[in-house]
């Protein structure tokens, strides 16, 4: 594995982020959604429990997320004792020691955690993350909007010519309604995440089997030009700026017709305390271009130790105690079934005020358990929306910017696409891959 490369403005915000903990005191990176948020609030019960420990926390958005632990850890600049990343990551950064390796008692039950889950967490069967929930990619609507315009529902992956259709006929633009929203905001974790996974299911690809890129090919410039004509149509404005709590507040607010991204959404739409629209929402399987792929996601957002970090054994018991069953259990008893974090263990499905309180479970489980981060035997990578190598990130980056561009406006598809192709050919080949 090559080393990840760090910047200048990278190396500046690591030494901004304050002093290293101290014996005693862990911070924790993580990311700024619901879930995560839940977390925090929830501290002190493991202080409680940990009286010896006290935790500090740094939430950011996704894309200043990956930043900030991507320098931290590359440097092992030990500015995190605990690390919020995925399933691109973790194989990446274990493989080459940046990661303690996770050992937990008897009781945390690894085998509870879904297979999938847990081998995209795990090298040669050690895991270097736990995760704190995993996710697919499925349809979230607005049932009223969609009976609305004269649609019974949405069936379980439906091409996305139909998609299109039900988005056109729901889109009111003076009244505020919009018939999908999707994500516009660069970033290989941002729109490259729904991009990719939309792409494949047109039958594009990353790469080709010689690990040239592929985003001059007809499949990408047929997606792309999809979403971007979808997206004029039917989007709201300002989606270039948009990404998952941008999206869900238009969800929750009732405006949005349609949402397609991570099945863990479906959690923070369906309470009534927070969304207009809890008990309106229909889930199904994502939509498909024809090809034999599902076109779906698989991911987790994980908890994991830096080898840099002076406080591991701190650390450690709060990974542990933030993705044991005890704490699914704690956050169903204190903030609702309804809220507690989901697609990871097996155990979670068959607790009945879970099952009572959740209308989406049967369609997230189905999405988890049917991803397949090898779409096809023909492409030389892992991975559905990202590509498992460690070029992936800066390419991801700087393919999301054009194809942010192209939506809005500022340059043609067909101009975003030849970019996008010309800056991952010069990645690669400064890489040495061919």
């Amino acid at each position: 594995m090559k080393p990840l490369r760090t910047t200048a403005i990278g190396l500046a915000l690591a030494a901004a982020a304050g002093a290293v903990a101290t014996a005693g005191e862990i911070t924790i990176g993580t990311i700024n959604n619901g879930h995560m948020l839940v977390m925090q609030e929830l501290t002190a019960a493991f202080e409680e429990q940990n009286p010896d420990i006290k935790v500090n926390w740094v939430t950011l958005d996704e894309g200043q997320l990956r930043q900030r632990v991507t320098t931290d850890i590359s440097t092992r600049g030990g500015q995190f004792d605990v690390m919020t990343i995925g399933m691109y990551e973790v194989p990446i950064w274990g493989a080459r020691d940046w990661l303690v390796p996770l050992e937990f008692s008897d009781a945390y039950d690894k085998d509870d955690i879904y297979d999938a889950i847990r081998n995209g967490l795990s090298i040669d069967g050690t895991m270097y993350a736990a995760p704190f929930y995993g996710e697919s990619s499925m349809i979230m609507y607005n049932m009223e909007l969609v009976q609305g315009a004269g649609f019974d529902g949405i069936e379980d992956r439906p091409s996305w010519d139909t998609i299109r259709e039900i988005a056109a006929a729901i889109t009111d633009r003076d009244a505020g309604i919009y018939g999908i929203c999707l994500r516009g905001k660069p970033g290989w974790g941002e729109n490259m995440a729904f991009l990719g996974t939309m792409a494949h299911s047109f039958g594009a690809q990353y790469f080709n089997n010689d690990w040239t890129p592929a985003f001059d090919s007809p499949e990408w410039n047929a997606a792309v030009t999809f979403y971007v004509e979808m997206m004029n149509e039917s989007g709201p404005p300002g989606s270039a700026s948009n990404s998952f709590n941008e999206i869900l507040a238009l969800m929750n607010e009732g405006r949005c017709g349609m949402w397609i991204d991570a099945t863990i959404a479906a959690s923070l739409m369906t309470d009534p305390a927070t969304s207009k629209v809890a008990g309106n929402l229909g889930f199904a399987q994502s939509p498909n271009a024809g090809t034999v792929e599902r076109s779906n996601w698989l991911w987790a957002w994980a908890l994991a130790v830096p080898a840099g970090s002076n406080n591991q054994d701190e650390a450690l018991r709060f990974v542990e105690w933030a993705t044991s069953q005890d704490y699914i259990r704690l956050v169903g008893e204190t903030k609702g079934w309804g809220a507690v974090p989901t697609g990871s263990r097996q155990s979670t499905y068959a607790i009945e005020e879970f099952a009572a309180a959740t209308a989406f479970a049967d369609a997230e489980l189905e999405a988890i358990l049917s991803a397949t981060p090898n779409p096809t035997d023909t492409i030389p990578y892992t991975g559905v929306q990202f590509a498992a190598i460690p070029e992936f990130q800066a390419i991801g980056n700087a393919v999301g910017q054009e194809m942010t561009a192209a939506l809005s406006g500022d340059i043609s598809v067909e101009q975003a696409l030849a970019n996008a192709q010309e800056i991952a050919d010069r990645e690669m080949r400064q890489a040495g891959y061919y």
